[in-house]
């Protein structure tokens, strides 16, 4: 069985969806809608502006989703389960056909202007665990007084945690002790996926319940469960939980596995997804769309 899934922000690029647009005229009128939809030409940042200037969440995140679902709608892909990391899960829903492209370019927008306000209002980090299973990060963070969580579980012996800045170094620190091979801090706007995104989840949520949303095509496995769902109302709620509550990719494939999938192909920029996939089973095949 076939598995589409799609990546989350950091797998940006400079020039990224730039062939897509010169290749393809469909392609080439969702980048023109994308920047009438934004009100700027995020087309500009993304075939011709640096790498600082494509890291701004606001450019990022839909950045990834428009090069991710045009990519995908274009070549008309379909699939028996489909799955998303963090922002990716808006580009497997739309396409899923549980959400419009402009409807979901809209809630990216909205998503990651609300994830930046938030991050100023509390300023705060990430960082990124190796070495160590799932328990032991569990366990050190929930023994710290700062807010700090478990908030990527990306594959066996790679997780990400995030919080305030003083709970995520104190945290750091134990797990180094306790064997880490790496705590390093990451370079990222703010905690995502942490009780500290509250204030964006509050924003978000209204934007969600307003917009529409279908019965997928495909089950679509989602972040915060790692659990299959096709019910509109319970993948609107799913996706606002979302933002206070980890990503369990490690999880969500290998429910896919369990249910099937044995050939994942990850549609839009960069490798990343096809890479934790192999480091969680290493006999399904994972690959990118070509």
């Amino acid at each position: 069985m076939k598995a589409l899934i799609f990546p989350g922000q950091g797998s940006q690029f400079p020039g990224m969806g730039k062939m897509l647009y010169e290749n393809s005229n469909q392609a080439r009128k969702f980048f023109d809608q994308s920047n009438e939809i934004l009100g700027f030409r995020i087309t500009d940042v993304m075939f011709d502006g640096t790498e600082d200037e494509l890291r701004q969440t606001n450019v990022t995140q839909p950045a990834i989703f428009i090069h991710s679902v045009v990519q995908a709608m274009v070549a008309e892909l379909h699939a028996d389960m489909m799955a998303g990391h963090s922002l990716g899960e808006f580009s497997a829903l739309v396409a899923a056909g549980a959400l419009r492209f402009e409807d979901g370019l809209q809630l990216v927008a909205q998503r990651a202007n609300a994830m930046q306000k938030a991050c100023e209002m509390h300023p705060s980090t990430m960082a990124a665990v190796l070495g160590l299973d799932d328990e032991v990060v569990e366990r050190i963070c929930a023994s710290v007084p700062d807010v700090v969580v478990p908030a990527n579980y990306n594959c066996p012996g790679q997780l990400v945690i995030s919080g305030s800045h003083d709970g995520v170094t104190r945290a750091c620190e134990l797990l180094k002790e306790a064997g880490a091979k790496r705590a390093i801090l990451l370079s990222v706007a703010g905690a995502f996926h942490s009780p500290l995104m509250e204030p964006a989840q509050q924003d978000l949520s209204m934007a969600i319940h307003q917009t529409p949303f279908h019965h997928p095509r495909s089950p679509v496995y989602q972040n915060i469960n790692a659990m299959p769902f096709t019910d509109p109302d319970l993948i609107k709620q799913n996706l606002i939980d979302q933002l206070t509550g980890p990503v369990r990719w490690t999880q969500t494939i290998r429910n896919m596995i369990a249910d099937g999938a044995n050939e994942f192909i990850e549609v839009g920029p960069g490798k990343v997804l096809q890479g934790l996939v192999k480091k969680i089973n290493q006999s399904v095949q994972a690959e990118s769309f070509a």
